[in-house]
Order: C-alpha cells, then sequence, then structure tokens
C-alpha cells in the first residue's frame, strides 16, 4: 500500500497541493483514520487496492486524525474513518466507516470521470475535422472499454447523421435510456434525423430566385427549410415553415406546424423559440 502511486501521506505542508490542487485535476478520496482505529485498518488497504486498480482516475490521501489535528478539525470530523470526495478543491461527498467493497466501488462511480471520456473526446474531434473512420474506431474500442457509456452511442449517432443514414442514427438514440433520450443533445440530434430525412427526399435549390418563384409551392419551402436547418440557417428555415403555416395550413396534414414544433424541441432555450413559438400561435389564432 506505501509504493502505491496513488496514496499519499498528507500533513499541513501537502495538503494543499495534493487535496485542494490536486483534486482540481481528479478527485481525490480523503480517509480520516487512526493506528488505534480497527475499522480503518481494514478500509485503508481496500482504498488502496482501489485507487490501484483505477489507475489514476482518483487518488487517495491518509490523513491521521491523531497526527494531524487542525486538519481533522477543520472538517469537524467526530468517528473514523470518514472519508470525504474532493473535486475543484471542494468537499461534494463522503462516507463513514468500512463499507464492503461494492458499495465504495459505487460511490467512487457517481463522481469519477468515465474510462472512456478521453477516446469520446477524440472521436468528437475527429469527426468534426472530418476524419469520419478515424472517429468510429475509437468509439467501437471505448465501447468495449466503457460499453454503458451513452455518450457513445450518442457519438455514433452523430456520424450516422454526417452519412446520411438517418435511420440508423435513429435506432442508435432510441437504444437509450429514457433520461438519457431527454436531454438537449439527443432531442438536437433527434431533430436533426427528422429534418435530415426530409432534406434527403430532393436536392432543393436554395437560390434566392427559386426562393421566389417556391413561395407558392409548399413542399419545395418544406424541403428547404429541412435543408435550412441542415445547414444552420435557423431563422431562414423558421420563416419559410411560418410562411406555408400562412399560406397553406393544410399542406401536409400541418405538416408546417409539426415541424416548427420539433424544430423548436431541437432548439431548446434558443432565445430565438420563444419568438418564433409566439407568431405560430398567432397563425394558430
Amino acid at each position: 500500500m506505501a509504493d502505491s502511486p496513488y496514496v499519499f501521506e498528507i500533513d499541513e505542508t501537502n495538503y494543499n497541493q495534493i487535496v485542494l490542487q490536486g483534486s482540481r485535476q481528479v478527485p481525490v478520496l480523503v480517509d480520516f483514520w487512526a493506528s488505534w482505529c480497527q475499522p480503518c485498518q481494514i478500509l485503508m488497504p481496500l482504498l488502496a487496492i482501489l485507487a490501484d486498480e483505477y489507475q489514476g482516475r482518483f487518488i487517495v490521501a491518509k490523513i491521521d486524525t491523531e497526527a494531524q489535528q487542525a486538519i481533522a478539525a477543520q472538517f469537524g470530523i467526530r468517528s473514523i474513518p470518514t472519508v470525504k470526495l474532493f473535486r475543484d478543491g471542494q468537499p461534494v461527498d463522503e462516507f463513514a466507516g468500512a463499507l464492503p467493497e461494492a458499495e465504495i466501488r459505487a460511490f467512487l462511480e457517481r463522481h469519477l470521470p468515465r474510462a472512456s471520456v478521453g477516446s469520446v473526446a477524440e472521436a468528437e474531434q475527429r469527426l468534426h475535422a472530418g476524419d469520419r473512420d478515424g472517429a468510429v474506431e475509437l468509439l467501437k474500442q471505448a465501447q468495449l472499454e466503457d460499453p454503458g457509456n451513452p455518450r457513445i452511442l450518442m457519438a455514433m449517432a452523430q456520424i450516422k447523421v454526417a452519412a446520411g443514414d438517418f435511420e440508423a442514427a435513429e435506432q442508435t438514440l432510441s437504444s437509450l435510456p429514457p433520461d438519457e433520450q431527454a436531454k438537449p443533445e439527443v432531442r438536437h440530434l433527434l431533430g436533426q434525423v427528422f429534418f435530415g430525412r426530409i432534406a434527403a427526399q430532393e436536392s432543393p435549390d436554395v437560390s434566392s430566385a427559386r426562393l421566389a418563384e417556391a413561395t407558392d409551392d409548399s413542399a419545395a419551402r418544406y424541403r428547404q427549410a429541412a435543408h435550412q436547418i441542415g445547414i444552420g440557417e435557423i431563422d431562414a428555415a423558421a420563416e419559410n415553415l411560418l410562411g406555408i403555416m400562412q399560406k397553406d395550413r393544410a399542406f401536409g396534414d400541418d405538416a408546417a406546424r409539426t415541424a416548427l414544433l420539433k424544430l423548436f424541441d431541437m432548439l431548446g432555450d434558443e432565445p430565438s423559440v420563444n419568438r418564433y413559438r409566439a407568431r405560430m400561435f398567432n397563425l394558430l389564432h
């Protein structure tokens, strides 16, 4: 245990560096203990084993409450072992007593960065840089390391959207747990799927002249709005959909209103949503 690179003895000379500053880099598990405490002797080796197993995803800081009474008093330690988890220089959670290993693992998993977080971030960077194949390989590896990470599925769905495989993207997103499906980034991807399918029906001519000609062609304006959303021209798309509602409310069984609602859900808390929602409401009444 003493040889572990992830376990540190703490005193007043290194407390700030290892616990406060260190917790801004990785979570720090601070173990308040004493040599006469039998449960402490049970817990301490287990924490060291877990620290080695997790390979630096957290570190253990051991504080002997007998030798470091000032630090113990600062945190009001009244019983030992007490374990506090620090992040960004502050204690964010704690437990008392020599918990079973399974409970300690569950405690850690609530706070530790997932093993695949670096791979997923790199995959997203590669996708934005146009390296779709490289992103896929990284995500496949990440899925082997961390199969329960929903961000991997989100990134996979993003790649499928970029490739125009909207059915596969939707299937991937639908496999996420319900609480993940409710997140803004997933709703945004589902919106991309919805509008991507519409835009794929026909390649629209988005020139100004063609738009002027298409103002009475609801189908053309509808596809054009979907294309505009795909390239980030949200205001122009909303104007097209509102224009359809105003001139041809019956088009596609009220398809423009349905598309606007999907757009609002996709945009979440964007300030423009309230403005366009009010205009849609006025057209309905």
